[in-house]
């Protein structure tokens, strides 16, 4: 005979050992009562003892019915509990998401981050930060369901979803002229060392970086080259060049180092979502949901704070 236990053997099992009577279990099952017996049977048959001791008044179970009882139940609470996972995986409610971003958008990151916790608590998010390349790559890949990028280029493959957009900036040391000043024009900068990073990290994305610079004039030549805006930062305050970076990311400064407003037609950086096309499981539409509800509060542009 078939050895193999299916679901109903242990649904039919619990009900005759909660109940300890035939016609009572087999109502609650809504089965006919020679049918919970010869279901029964065939379990003791794959089990190979007997599960219930049967006699004219009364059914009990047997020392080997007792110990399978909580086993029966534990089986059957954790295949109902995987259900409701699955399903809720399926609905976007729980699961993993894997979220690449640069480091210079994590005021954005960190606010979708928190509201995506509130709206879905039980889903576990994985971060990965890289460079605006590195993230697009990772999402090629699929290492990354989901990436958070800055002057990305297009691709067939990638949509693109603008978050905000935000002026760049002029960052100098303390001790330079245009650190007391409200106001520095590109040129000035142009004796200066640029600080930046390199532009294999995002060829479109360096471009516009240095769009203030190339449109002084300057031919832009990294003297530093680094991989975060924060080294940027400190290699700034400690006088061995300049910048020119995002907003965003001059909100908290080290000593040393000041931001200054650039004179001239502001140069604008944009944060975008990028997802691959095709892409519509419920987990990324319920992370796309919460970033726009956290974009849009303020529309997130930052082009239009006063110079």
């Amino acid at each position: 005979m078939d050895r193999r236990i299916e679901l109903r053997h242990l649904r039919y099992f619990l009900a005759l050992a909660e109940e300890l009577h035939f016609g009572h279990a087999a109502q609650r099952l809504h089965i006919a009562q020679p049918a919970l017996s010869q279901q029964i049977r065939q379990l003791e048959k794959i089990v190979g003892v007997e599960l219930f001791q049967r006699t004219s008044r009364r059914v009990h179970l047997t020392e080997a019915g007792a110990a399978f009882r909580p086993r029966a139940r534990n089986l059957l609470d954790r295949l109902a509990a995987d259900l409701d996972e699955a399903g809720r995986v399926g609905r976007g409610e729980a699961g993993r998401l894997d979220v690449a971003f640069i480091t210079s958008a994590t005021v954005i990151v960190s606010e979708v981050l928190r509201e995506f916790s509130r709206r879905r608590p039980d889903v576990q998010v994985k971060l990965h930060d890289g460079f605006t390349t590195d993230v697009l790559a990772a999402l090629e890949r699929g290492t990354a369901d989901v990436g958070i990028v800055r002057d990305a280029e297009e691709r067939d493959d990638i949509g693109l979803s603008l978050l905000a957009s935000e002026r760049f900036v002029a960052v100098v040391p303390s001790e330079h002229p245009a650190a007391g000043g409200g106001l520095v024009e590109a040129r000035a900068l142009a004796a200066d060392p640029l600080i930046l990073f390199p532009s294999s990290a995002g060829t479109h994305a360096f471009d516009m970086n240095t769009q203030p610079l190339r449109n002084a004039g300057i031919d832009v030549q990294v003297a530093q080259e680094c991989s975060n805006w924060h080294t940027i930062m400190m290699f700034v305050a400690a006088g061995l060049g300049v910048s020119i970076a995002p907003y965003s990311v001059t909100t908290l400064l080290p000593a040393g180092a000041r931001r200054v407003e650039l004179d001239g037609p502001p140069t604008v950086s944009r944060i975008f979502m990028a997802t691959r096309r095709g892409d519509d499981r419920p987990l990324l539409q319920a992370f796309m949901a919460a970033s726009e509800s956290m974009t849009g509060r303020d529309n997130c542009d930052r082009t239009t704070t006063a110079r």
